[in-house]
């Protein structure tokens, strides 16, 4: 896009007898065919820096395509300086080095607003509308250096967060059930769910998973995992203190909302941090992980705790406390 972007000039016709400009091409040698013997322009301020936008017009009685150039408050002045000097002159347009409209300067112009006429086909102006909008250059462009990355880095690098991610649920998964017991087991399937509900959402939006946005969805794995982890603990105190299940469970949820809440609300406004003010990759990064956050508190608090209230039917005995225990307590 940068390579396409166009430079845009607007020059006035040179005083007479300024010289004629004569560059060598870059074997050294001068075409005396491409040397101008006609009008001599000069440079002016107003280049596409003050542009403030660009539409496709068609003229009202030939019906041709024309782009109508809209300035800034100082590309307005600048034009304004420029037409007002040049009535019944030339002022040509150039673009990326070659004058594509020479209109001659009627009246002044003070409303900022400029028209290209050159031979377009509609095809031709839509395109050339598109590239100004996207940035026309101030100045000319030169390439420094090149450097081609095959799209094989950029796939291993998604199937190695593919890979981590996968493997990293698994352990995660593993650890919930052997510490926790049942209640490990269903923030397991809680998860499970957590992630089908995040890869709807990336298929729906669409979201395209970089490297980088790969890394704010694990990130927002364990944010779901700390959330029934703050639940479990609160639960196993409630226990301990001789509560039964059922109230204990209640009671665990109620008590850690407040530290879930606080802290996944703190993590949003990162992420919202992040994407306001990140480059393309950090707001990948910060979109993954907000929309996790997000998902996780629906897991964590309504997801596991309807899964956990159907669960009454394993009284209150020494197996139910067991299974509802966690660690290496009984």
């Amino acid at each position: 896009m940068i390579g396409q972007t166009p430079l845009l000039e607007f020059k006035t016709e040179a005083p007479e007898g300024t010289p004629i400009k004569i560059t060598p091409g870059p074997d050294g040698k001068v075409d005396l065919g491409s040397i101008n013997l006609g009008k001599q322009y000069e440079n002016t301020e107003l280049t596409g820096r003050y542009l403030e936008r660009a539409t496709l017009q068609f003229n009202s009685t030939t019906r041709a395509p024309v782009v109508s150039l809209q300035f800034n408050e100082e590309g307005t002045k600048l034009f304004a300086q420029i037409t007002k000097e040049n009535v019944g002159k030339t002022v040509a347009i150039y673009l990326d080095g070659a004058p594509i409209s020479s209109p001659v300067v009627d009246e002044e112009i003070p409303s900022g607003q400029a028209v290209i006429s050159g031979n377009f086909t509609p095809t031709e102006a839509k395109q050339l509308v598109g590239r100004l909008n996207s940035g026309a250059l101030p100045v000319p462009i030169s390439l420094l250096s090149t450097q081609t990355i095959g799209a094989i880095l950029g796939e291993s690098a998604i199937n190695a967060g593919v890979k981590a991610t996968i493997i990293g649920f698994l352990l995660v998964a593993l650890f919930l059930i052997l510490w926790y017991r049942l209640p490990g087991l269903i923030a397991a399937v809680s998860l499970c769910i957590f992630i089908a509900i995040m890869l709807a959402l990336f298929k729906l939006m669409p979201v395209t998973l970089t490297a980088a946005g790969v890394a704010g969805f694990i990130i927002s794995i364990g944010i779901a995992v700390d959330a029934n982890v703050l639940i479990f603990e609160r639960v196993k105190e409630e226990m301990h203190a001789g509560g039964d299940v059922s109230k204990s469970t209640s009671a665990g949820f109620t008590r850690a909302w407040m530290s879930i809440r606080d802290s996944n609300i703190s993590s949003l406004i990162t992420a919202v941090i992040l994407f306001w003010f990140g480059t393309s990759l950090i707001k990948g990064f910060a979109l993954t992980l907000g929309m996790g956050v997000l998902v996780s508190m629906l897991s964590a608090i309504m997801i596991t705790r309807i899964f956990l209230r159907t669960l009454g039917f394993v009284g209150e005995g020494k197996i139910a406390r067991f299974l509802f225990s966690s660690g290496l307590s009984k």
